[in-house]
């Protein structure tokens, strides 16, 4: 009793790469073929590292030398050296360390309300019609308005309270998120977002698990760009009358002019916005090991 065998069917695998040197340029060139990929390998950690520093150590010796060859003078600007004995002043009395809590518990809960409503706002954007029509244009217009501009309305409206520098730093980094969040969830494939769908996945779920893994790279973007001006805002937040925080700091060393005192406080704004970005990175390392392979040598 003989059996009945189906017919095999072509492979449609693409053909096989000509043997001749001269046939494979050729189609490659036609497209059949894809390019060789080559990899080169990264440079080690530590010369990464070198070469970020290498910035910030420059001008701290360019600083330095004029400060030591009398081309910086005290009245004007500092010497690295009284700006550290300024750091063991202030870190012995207690002003710094209750300076820096204030302002970084600013800095914190007004970026976490700003990222928390940009995200929202953006998601809805994005995925709905009905919400791009609604909010999109209001946001738009509201986000050319400079925060700054904002910092006499908000005395008037809230006072001298902390209530004003937190709503200060959580309307300047809603935005950036808004923006970079609602970009990121329409680049989302919809025919990913039409199968999940048909396979029953619900709408929180296919936000949580599709949509913002699908957004991750714009969301982190957003993120990065919100962490500095939450930085920003917390200088003109500070600003509004504060009793506390780096920017009371500053004021008081702008009435009894020292110079230590006010570098310090710059360098401090610095090195806040060094490692919120730094911290970005971290994530970006973390949550997009793709990104690890193709960089810029």
């Amino acid at each position: 009793m003989s059996v009945a065998t189906a017919p095999v069917q072509p492979s449609r695998s693409e053909p096989p790469a000509p043997a001749h040197p001269d046939a494979t340029r050729a189609a490659r060139a036609a497209g059949l073929i894809a390019p060789p990929v080559r990899y080169r390998p990264g440079r080690p950690r530590w010369v990464t590292t070198a070469l970020r520093t290498l910035g910030p150590v420059t001008l701290l010796l360019l600083w330095y030398v004029s400060s030591a060859t009398g081309l910086l003078r005290p009245a004007l600007l500092a010497s690295p050296g009284q700006v550290v004995g300024a750091v063991g002043e202030l870190w012995g009395n207690g002003q710094l360390p209750d300076a820096l809590t204030t302002s970084l518990t600013r800095s914190a809960l007004g970026l976490a309300c700003g990222l928390t409503a940009g995200l929202v706002l953006g998601v809805t954007t994005g995925l709905s019609r009905l919400g791009d029509e609604l909010v999109d244009s209001t946001m738009q217009v509201l986000r050319t308005v400079p925060f700054l501009a904002l910092v006499p309305l908000f005395m008037v409206w809230f006072g001298i309270t902390e209530s004003a520098k937190i709503i200060l730093i959580a309307v300047a980094t809603t935005f950036p998120m808004y923006v970079n969040a609602a970009s990121g969830v329409r680049t989302v494939d919809p025919k990913t977002i039409e199968a999940m769908q048909s396979f029953g996945m619900g709408r929180w779920r296919l936000i949580r698990e599709v949509v913002l893994p699908g957004a991750l790279p714009a969301l982190l973007v957003g993120l990065r760009l919100s962490m500095t001006l939450s930085v920003i805002a917390l200088i003109a937040a500070e600003e509004i009358n504060a009793t506390a925080g780096i920017g009371h700091l500053m004021t008081q060393a702008q009435n009894y002019a020292r110079t230590d005192i006010l570098a310090l406080c710059i360098i401090i704004y610095g090195l806040l916005g060094l490692i919120a970005d730094a911290l970005v990175r971290a994530l970006e390392w973390s949550l997009m090991p793709w990104r690890r392979t193709g960089r810029r040598r």
